[in-house]
């Protein structure tokens, strides 16, 4: 199975560090925005349609066409891109160290030339476009790695949300299948999507994630 790797990557074991940031969902809970499994899916819904989710994935497929064709100018503007729209500082670590430690992870454990020479000269790489580089490498189709990395971006905020608000397991996995149509449209449009489709809508998850920088109890990095 050629896209096998990619469920490794996106494991919650795999050494990205996704478990220490909320993207913002833990000021939504202490705002009291999330309070309860129902309040939880409207704040994912239009964080994955309207927010990261759906900008993310974009630029995942650009950088998984950039890398296919070796076109490493268009790689360092799509990254250079991605990591310009991260609103906060908090949002910025967050898929900076993480696109990092994966692009280091998937390079000692599954060494390829093509990846290797098209991340030589990244310093600092998003996360969603570290993940476009090394399936474009691996041979591992646009297809399969769109809405496998917006399921795990859902699944990694509703493990954040068992671990800072109200909802257990049961509701957490009732809420991941309840985003799943939304996963497979945003992930659908995205494998014809281009950079002049990014945009979003998402003003008060922005400006908390500016509240959770001086939050006064926290979890998590974001």
């Amino acid at each position: 199975m050629r896209h096998l790797p990619l469920l490794a990557w996106l494991s919650p074991s795999f050494p990205v560090g996704a478990y220490a940031y909320s993207h913002g969902l833990e000021w939504a809970v202490e705002d009291g925005d999330i309070r309860d499994e129902a309040s939880l899916l409207i704040w994912l819904e239009d964080t994955l349609a309207h927010g990261a989710g759906r900008n993310d994935t974009i630029l995942l497929a650009c950088a998984h066409r950039a890398a296919t064709t070796g076109d490493a100018e268009a790689l360092a503007g799509i990254n250079e891109l991605a990591l310009a729209l991260a609103p906060s500082a908090e949002l910025f670590l967050e898929t900076a160290q993480q696109g990092r430690s994966f692009l280091d992870a998937v390079l000692a454990a599954w060494p390829q030339p093509d990846l290797a020479a098209l991340a030589e000269p990244v310093d600092r790489v998003a996360y969603p476009v570290a993940l476009g580089m090394a399936a474009a490498a691996h041979r591992i189709s646009l297809a399969d790695a769109a809405p496998a990395f917006l399921l795990a971006f859902a699944q990694n905020l509703v493990s954040a949300a068992i671990r800072s608000a109200p909802i257990g397991q049961t509701a957490g996995m009732r809420t991941i299948t309840a985003l799943m149509p939304l996963i497979r449209r945003i992930a659908d449009e995205a494998q014809t999507a281009n950079l002049d489709d990014l945009g979003s809508c998402l003003l008060r998850a922005d400006l908390g994630s500016f509240q959770h920088e001086t939050q006064y109890t926290r979890l998590f990095r974001s």
